[in-house]
């Protein structure tokens, strides 16, 4: 097994790498290593054409781990994402009173998901999923199968087109540990990406493009186990319930964040803190993940979406009322 500073060092080399095809996206990355590293899952919402996909697949190559792609569509099948029995025809099995069976895996089975468009299918597909996010198995005809570790979700969801689409019900929302908004690249780093369209790269073709596997499984493990050690003082522990409360209490919201989203900003800025090298957290990093940890876990009331408020805009207004600690 790695140990932590050389996982550290490994999961760095990640992002230079991933930099190599996708450029000016270096929030989204650094959101999706951080809920890898937490055991947690992403929902990344983002017009067409952001290369939201390609960083879900170019972080997956780097990190040397499989990776599976579903397109969600409205006639999606629970099985079409699980797997299903299939009668095994190369049984040779003499007992005609059993029909012979073998599951056949679906494409969550494996290490990191892409989960396209998440929003384009039905609920009960969607909850397919839960299952699988929450246990780390899937339950087919009574049976539960584990799934590989780790098993990461990178779930994408188009803002702008609601024709046809089944929004997240408030469970499943929960059960993302962040909500990453990816827009417009920066004119320079938009440059960059047209001049290198023009030198002929293909982003999809990871080794033509020259990004190397620069981490592992097992650094990956590493760094859960030595980010369980950051240590959460008292006052910053209560700072985090501060904050989630304040989200409860706001005139502008309807649904505040649960105690489940509680944890989670802290198990995210633990993870922060780690990243930067530090062994204990801080209030920098509880304010830098407090808006992807909770911006999906709370409702604004519809009056205050008229004034044409955002629940960013609101989490803003929350943490500058909350009294940083010293």
């Amino acid at each position: 097994m790695s140990n932590p500073d050389q996982a550290r060092d490994a999961l760095r080399a990640v992002r230079a790498e991933v930099t190599k095809v996708v450029v000016g996206q270096d929030g989204a990355l650094a959101g999706m290593l951080a809920a890898l590293l937490t055991g947690g899952h992403v929902l990344v919402e983002g017009v067409p054409g952001q290369a939201k996909t390609l960083l879900a697949k170019a972080m997956a190559f780097s990190l040397d781990l499989d990776f599976s792609r579903i397109q969600f569509t409205p006639d999606l099948m629970p099985s079409d994402i699980t797997g299903r029995l299939i009668v095994d025809g190369r049984s040779s099995s003499t007992n005609t009173s059993e029909t012979p069976f073998r599951f056949v895996n679906g494409p969550i089975f494996t290490n990191v998901l892409l989960a396209d468009e998440i929003n384009r299918t039905p609920a009960k597909t969607q909850a397919a999923l839960l299952e699988a996010m929450e246990e780390r198995q899937v339950t087919v005809e009574g049976q539960a199968r584990r799934l590989p570790q780790p098993f990461f979700v990178v779930a994408t969801q188009n803002p702008i087109e609601y024709e046809g689409t089944y929004p997240l019900p408030e469970a499943q929302l929960d059960r993302f540990l962040f909500k990453l908004v990816i827009g417009y690249p920066r004119a320079e780093d938009e440059a960059t990406i047209l001049s290198k369209h023009d030198e002929g790269i293909d982003p999809h073709d990871m080794t033509a493009a020259g990004i190397r596997k620069a981490a592992s499984a097992s650094d990956i493990e590493a760094a859960r186990a030595d980010i369980t050690q950051i240590r959460v003082d008292q006052k910053v522990r209560d700072y985090m319930l501060a904050m989630a409360r304040a989200t409860r209490e706001s005139p502008s919201i309807r649904l505040g964040v649960s105690t489940r989203g509680a944890a989670m900003l802290l198990h995210a800025a633990k993870c922060w803190a780690w990243l930067s090298g530090r062994s204990f957290v801080t209030p920098d990093e509880v304010k830098a993940v407090v808006k992807p940890t909770f911006r999906h876990r709370i409702q604004l009331r519809p009056e205050v979406q008229l004034d044409g408020s955002t629940e960013d805009s609101v989490l803003d207004m929350i943490m500058a009322s909350v009294p940083v600690p010293n």
